[in-house]
C-alpha cells in the first residue's frame, strides 16, 4: 500500500531564480508590425502618408523661398 503524496505544489526558490538575471520588460518596437491589419486600411494609410509628405515638402520649400526673399 502506497502512502498518499503530501506536497502538491511549491514556489520555493522561483522568485530568486527569476531575479538572478532581472525581470525585464518586453521590448517595445518603434514601428509595430502591420501584419494581419485590414488591407483596405493599409492601402488608404499609404496614400495618406504620401499626401502628408508632399504637403510637408511643399511647405518647407515655400518657407525656404520666403527666407531667401527676405534675406
Amino acid at each position: 500500500v502506497k502512502m498518499a503524496k503530501s506536497k502538491n505544489h511549491t514556489n520555493h526558490n522561483q522568485n530568486k531564480k527569476a531575479h538572478r538575471n532581472g525581470i525585464k520588460k518586453p521590448k517595445s518596437h518603434r514601428h509595430p508590425s502591420l501584419k494581419g491589419v485590414d488591407p483596405k486600411f493599409l492601402r488608404n494609410q499609404r496614400f495618406a502618408k504620401r499626401g502628408t509628405f508632399l504637403l510637408k515638402t511643399k511647405e518647407q520649400a515655400a518657407a525656404k523661398a520666403a527666407a531667401a526673399k527676405t534675406a
